[in-house]
């Protein structure tokens, strides 16, 4: 079926694919990043191999919250109504806690929740009045466990993200004429301009068309929760949960 999906941060990285593959699948898009140069050159591009998918681009600061909802309602007008978000937008910058990176810090946890919360509070506004529609926040798997040295902020903000999720689905439980799925998904390694700006070796890194691959069709599956890709992270994750901190040191 063909729905109208909105994307934070689709300038780049895995929002830009995932704007690639949905268009692929016939779904009219909304995208929204601060670098609208490099969002209507996207928009072009899908244009042109999907001529029959509608794409509107709109200029979003996240951390300007005021024009997330105003954004937010502009899409809702230009596409008629939305039946997806997905609350993609993130900064990965950081430092270990202690040496003097608390603005980096600051900044991606300004980014990555506050921002964040505020992206889910405009779909969840439009979804509530509409009675239906399919929230998607896009975690990381960093979120199964406290993280070490420039991935700590990130992973906290990750992990905060992954239980917001959880809270407005448990807001959903027993809530009848209602008919609104939440997703949350936890990314392993997958080749973006974010993880690219990260101190650690990143091991098992995918490509990113084969990671979003995976994304998108847990999305289409509105799963509650998904490792993508699945194998090895659903496992990797256990692990990452629930083994020593000397063996997670490692992992990552």
């Amino acid at each position: 079926m063909r729905t109208n999906v909105l994307i934070t941060g689709a300038s780049s990285g895995l929002g830009a694919e995932m704007a690639r593959q949905l268009a692929a699948q016939g779904h009219h898009l909304a995208l929204t990043a601060r670098r609208v140069d490099r969002l209507e050159a996207l928009a072009a591009e899908i244009t042109t191999a999907h001529p029959d998918v509608q794409v509107v681009v709109h200029a979003l600061d996240v951390n300007d919250h005021d024009q997330v909802f105003a954004v937010f309602k502009a899409a809702i007008g230009d596409l008629g109504g939305l039946d997806r978000v997905i609350v993609n937008a993130g900064l990965g910058k950081g430092g270990r806690i202690g040496i003097g990176m608390f603005a980096a810090n600051k900044e991606t946890a300004e980014t990555n929740f506050i921002a964040a919360m505020a992206q889910c509070e405009a779909a969840m506004e439009h979804f509530y009045e509409r009675k239906a529609g399919h929230l998607v926040v896009i975690s990381s798997m960093s979120a199964m466990r406290g993280m070490p040295s420039s991935m700590t902020s990130y992973a906290a903000t990750k992990a905060g993200i992954a239980h917001l999720a959880e809270g407005i689905r448990m807001d959903l439980v027993g809530r009848k004429g209602v008919d609104i799925a939440v997703t949350t998904l936890f990314p392993g390694y997958i080749a973006s301009e974010m993880n690219e700006q990260v101190e650690q070796e990143q091991k098992l890194m995918v490509d990113t068309e084969t990671g979003v691959r995976s994304m998108v069709k847990a999305i289409q599956k509105e799963v509650d929760t998904a490792a993508t890709p699945g194998w090895p992270w659903a496992a990797v994750g256990q692990v990452m949960k629930h083994a020593p901190r000397g063996i997670v040191r490692k992992l990552v």
